[in-house]
């Protein structure tokens, strides 16, 4: 079993940036997706950026492309999204979320675990 725990939501005004933490506690995979995911109100939840662990391989949702960046630091089984250039419609509940194998990353069915999300707000 694998317990994620997200944090460093908030609120901060359009064009400004956050860092969002997830800390993976548990079994320790060197295989799958280490991942981002949100979901804003009314909306289903969309992938946001990846890391493939088995292959070193970044993704990104075109909406985040060029603003969002993941890093994984496996020493400490976390990893990151730096946000910046926070828009607006970026207001939502970020998950983090591990998969143990491969498949569709920005299919939240690939992933076997989930955090309990962390608030993002951004508000002028």
């Amino acid at each position: 079993q694998v317990q994620l725990e997200e944090s460093g939501g908030g609120s901060v005004q359009p064009g400004g940036s956050l860092r969002l933490s997830c800390v993976a506690s548990g079994t320790t995979y060197s295989t799958g997706y280490v991942a981002w995911f949100r979901q804003a109100p009314g909306k289903q939840r969309e992938g946001v950026a990846a890391f493939y662990t088995d292959g070193g391989d970044y993704w990104y949702s075109d909406i985040v492309k060029g603003r969002f960046t993941i890093s994984v630091d496996n020493a400490k089984n976390k990893w990151y999204l730096q946000m910046n250039s926070l828009k607006l419609e970026d207001t939502a509940v970020y998950y983090c979320a591990r998969s143990i194998w491969a498949g569709a990353w920005a299919d939240e069915r690939t992933y076997d675990y989930w955090g309990q999300g962390t608030q993002v707000t951004v508000s002028s």
